[in-house]
């Protein structure tokens, strides 16, 4: 939707159409915890994207937008690890003592981030880019050549789709999974910064709601929810944070993150005059990174 909405407000475009299988609302985006932070994807240009999209989620904050905040928080790791560089630059940037860390973790440092609202969110990004003229329809396409055949240019956005559409065998689906209960007045967030692909520990708040995370199971694409795995999910929160004890359970969220070595933007010449710009492999980064990536798309698809 991101990537829609900057080609669908660039006025040299031309009628931008959206085709899904899902609506945005019942996309993996919608269960997406969705707080900034490049970490979890590899491409050259993550620095670029993930400021680009820092400073457009921050514009949009200062604007008065709802479904995106600003909020102060801590990331750590379990390991001793020096601070990525990605966060010293950032506002509320400084290491973090020791004593100030959950036990169990020995690195970590403060900083300032966004965190989106995604179901709220996407709304906005959907009327957003109804407003310019554009569609969105439901429908799904088999083969990239059965999208080239209803338009000389393709804006292949699809995900853990691409395994099959492209078709690529180098995305893989990883399957995440929190939980959603009434905030008991937490105003900062948790995020646990690890390499593991199975458990990783968060609190997002969001208003009157608090997301826990989280999980990431490598190679499952199931959407429901796993209740053993979402009471792993508040132990460890809890441990970190005992005053969310016995917080009201309100319910369970659960994405498919398409992982892949390197993120793929790119253009693709398909032959007799058509084009097909690539832009998946996002893993956990996608929002971190909608509006940089969306940008890119743009230079490719518009150049």
């Amino acid at each position: 939707m991101t990537t829609a909405v900057r080609l669908a407000e660039d006025a040299s475009h031309p009628r931008v159409r959206v085709v899904a299988e899902r609506r945005p609302e019942h996309s993996t985006s919608a269960s997406a915890g969705a707080i900034w932070d490049p970490s979890y994807a590899t491409h050259p240009d993550v620095p670029l994207w993930s400021m680009h999209t820092y400073a457009v989620l921050r514009d949009l904050e200062t604007a008065g937008r709802p479904e995106v905040r600003l909020v102060d928080g801590v990331e750590a790791s379990r390991r001793e690890i020096r601070t990525p560089t990605w966060a010293t630059n950032l506002p509320g940037f400084r290491e973090c003592a020791r004593a100030e860390l959950p036990g169990g973790f020995l690195s970590g440092w403060r900083y300032r981030a966004p965190i989106v609202d995604m179901p709220a969110y996407l709304g906005y990004l959907r009327n957003r880019f109804l407003a310019t003229g554009g569609t969105i329809e439901a429908g799904r396409f088999e083969s990239l050549e059965q999208a080239l055949d209803r338009s000389p240019t393709v804006i292949n956005c699809t995900g853990i789709g691409a395994r099959e559409l492209v078709p690529d065998p180098a995305v893989e689906p990883i399957r995440g999974q929190l939980v959603a209960v009434r905030n008991p007045g937490v105003t900062e967030f948790f995020a646990e910064h690890t390499d593991e692909l199975d458990e990783m520990t968060y609190l997002l708040p969001q208003g009157d709601i608090l997301l826990l995370g989280g999980n990431a199971d490598k190679g499952r694409d199931d959407p429901v929810p796993d209740l053993t795995v979402a009471r792993g999910i508040i132990e460890r929160c809890v441990a970190v944070l005992p005053e969310i004890a016995g917080a009201e359970v309100l319910g369970h969220r659960v994405g498919i993150r398409p992982q892949r070595d390197r993120i793929r933007v790119e253009r693709v010449d398909a032959g007799r005059g058509r084009v097909v710009v690539h832009n998946y492999g996002h893993s956990g980064a996608g929002v971190s990174l909608s509006w940089g990536c969306a940008e890119a798309v743009a230079a490719l698809a518009l150049g």
